[in-house]
């Protein structure tokens, strides 16, 4: 069985010194901490596999497509393959459990 708990994903997360820390691969998926400063910028591309943001602290909003919209602890948001999106007005820092479906860049 592989179990984490979340705060020592947090403080791994910020001891790599990276935005993302993946913390799980398999090939049906792969599992990350994804942390974004209050004011910060977003600069990621589109991914090639579906991806579920969960945001488990802070807040801001996300942009999918043309659609923009506010996230807080517990929003929860789709994003299909090949689909633009980002976060944008971080107004508290943001801390996400992201998850790929298949595993990260495995369809690249």
């Amino acid at each position: 069985m592989n179990a984490f708990e979340i705060t020592q994903l947090i403080t791994a997360c910020k001891q790599s010194n990276n935005s993302y820390l993946e913390f799980l691969r398999v090939p049906s998926l792969s599992a990350g901490i994804y942390m974004l400063p209050a004011g910060g910028v977003d600069v990621q591309v589109p991914h090639t596999e579906d991806e579920v943001y969960y945001v488990v602290s802070g807040r801001g909003s996300i942009q999918v497509d043309t659609e923009s919209r506010p996230v807080e602890a517990g929003s929860v948001v789709f994003v299909g393959a090949k689909v633009e999106h980002r976060f944008h007005s971080i107004s508290e820092d943001l801390v996400l459990l992201v998850l790929f479906a298949p595993a990260e860049y495995s369809q690249a």
